[in-house]
């Protein structure tokens, strides 16, 4: 359809100004593994830079500096041998000779194999690096011989060589220091996982879990208030609404805070309305939930330790509150059968509210838990290597589970009013109407992917034609445009039917 193009939707701004609806999302400004590696170097009057691993991967940008004496590669966004490997050569190419450390949840995982294929690699921090990395980098100096920094592997002759595990106290332990003015911060509240999903690979990496006190959170996020004037405060760790005594005893300090904040949380958690109303008063304005499955088989597989009922009771709560929020599935999980998957995608499709994230089950590594169930669910898998790779068990095959997938993105797109997949929005900001509530702005989102997919799930020009001016209309009623080429607002019908 010539003249409908997504990128020629305007919504009028509060001055009467056409503005683009598809806005780029800005990229952040540092990420949390990040900023605790400048605090750790800066509070010890180590001089680096940090240099992203975005232009890594584009080979967009060189280093400032010169030659390093050492070089700190993170792997929380590695996730695989040839992403790995791929950073390593950039490394490698620029700075030959010069010694690589890595840290981070690839390389906690991965150590043994990293260390005996990549000499390039001298050692990897495991778990807490605030201590131990600014030892290593006196060892690294000739200061200090590596056995007397804790948390290391590295090589000796006669093979790797690892050094005790130390946690720091975090309770204790500063938060990281953010130099000048942040809109938005990542936190930490506690580390390690108190749960064994077995899909995840997480305790594995970090085994021993701790958390911060109520009072410790409260005058971290007040501090980088009044410090950084930060606005948004995001909670990265895998469950911020555990324990429950913690969060009933933190919210209550943040009503009134001069920021909002968002998190993740377990469903369980959810309990009742006087939770999310507490919520809402502490200033809380999003929240990422894994579901996983509505199929009580599924999470018994996957030892989730939430029931059906608890994912349902969340969902209504979340779903008459101001609070927005993501909710996560799979398909299949080992043993999980589509008629176990039916209740995922009736649920999805008939009853969900609200942004939803959908993916096919991947082996991201061979820690998870569920390779213990390997006989169980007859498993089997190319190359273990490979998250991408393709498996089978007794419930489905990869295949399968990804045409399931397909099927109810497709069905929820069309047949449900208030489900929308969360997947496209993820480049652009959100709400794409300024200043929309929530509803409005999902309803928003359902119109424009509607829109986007008329080629591919509406057969037919003139029923594509028809589809499209019924959404462009219903566009128009939130505020939104079509305009042409000298960005002039037009009628869908005239456009679409002057281009035909």
């Amino acid at each position: 359809m010539p003249g409908v193009e997504l990128d020629r939707l305007r919504y009028v701004d509060d001055r009467d100004r056409l503005r683009p609806l598809l806005r780029a999302k800005p990229t952040p400004n540092t990420y949390l593994v990040t900023y605790v590696l400048e605090s750790i170097l800066r509070s010890n009057g180590i001089d680096f830079e940090s240099f992203p691993l975005a232009k890594v991967w584009t080979e967009d940008g060189e280093p400032r500096l010169g030659v390093p004496t050492v070089v700190l590669l993170s792997t929380t966004f590695i996730c695989n041998f040839p992403t790995l490997r791929w950073a390593l050569g950039w490394v490698e190419r620029r700075f030959p000779g010069v010694p690589i450390v890595l840290g981070g949840q690839f390389s906690n995982l991965k150590y043994g194999t990293i260390l005996r294929d990549h000499r390039s690699v001298s050692c990897v921090v495991r778990g807490d690096g605030e201590e131990a990395i600014p030892l290593l980098l006196e060892a690294i100096g000739g200061e200090r011989d590596l056995s007397a920094v804790p948390n290391l592997v590295y090589r000796r002759a006669r093979g790797l060589e690892m050094t005790p595990l130390s946690y720091i106290d975090i309770d204790a332990y500063p938060a990281p220091d953010v130099p000048g003015p942040r809109a938005v911060i990542p936190y930490e509240s506690m580390r390690g996982c108190p749960f064994s999903c077995r899909f995840c690979s997480y305790p594995a990496a970090s085994p021993t879990w701790r958390y911060k006190s109520p009072r410790k959170i409260r005058g971290d996020w007040f501090g980088y208030a009044e410090r950084n004037r930060v606005e948004h405060i995001q909670a990265l760790d895998s469950t911020f609404t555990v324990p429950k005594p913690r969060l009933r005893e933190l919210l209550p300090t943040l009503v009134g805070a001069p920021f909002t904040w968002e998190a993740y949380s377990r469903a369980s958690a959810l309990c009742d309305r006087s939770v999310v109303e507490a919520l809402e008063a502490a200033r809380c304005t999003k929240l990422s939930i894994g579901f996983e499955s509505m199929s009580p088989n599924s999470l018994r597989y996957m030892h989730k330790q939430v029931r059906a009922e608890q994912n349902r009771r969340a969902h209504e709560l979340l779903r008459q509150s101001a609070i927005r929020y993501r909710i996560s599935y799979m398909v299949g999980y080992p043993g999980e059968t589509p008629q176990d998957y039916a209740l995922t995608h009736a649920f999805l499709c008939d009853e969900f509210e609200g942004h939803f994230m959908l993916s096919v089950f991947s082996f991201t590594d061979e820690t998870m838990p569920v390779w213990e169930d390997a006989e169980r669910f007859s498993l089997v898998i190319e190359d273990p290597d490979d998250r991408d790779s393709r498996w089978e068990h007794s419930g489905m095959d990869i295949e399968t589970a990804r045409e399931l997938r397909a099927a109810t993105v497709r069905s929820v797109r069309w047949r449900s009013e208030t489900a929308v997949w969360l997947l496209w929005q993820a480049r652009y900001q959100i709400p794409l109407v300024p200043g929309s509530g929530r509803r409005e702005a999902l309803r928003q989102e359902k119109l424009v992917e509607r829109l986007a997919m008329l080629p591919v799930d509406v057969r037919g020009a003139e029923a594509q034609r028809a589809a499209a001016v019924g959404i462009l209309d219903e566009l128009g009623e939130h505020g939104v445009v079509l305009t042409d080429d000298q960005e002039r607002p037009v009628r869908p019908d005239q456009l679409i039917g002057a281009r035909a």
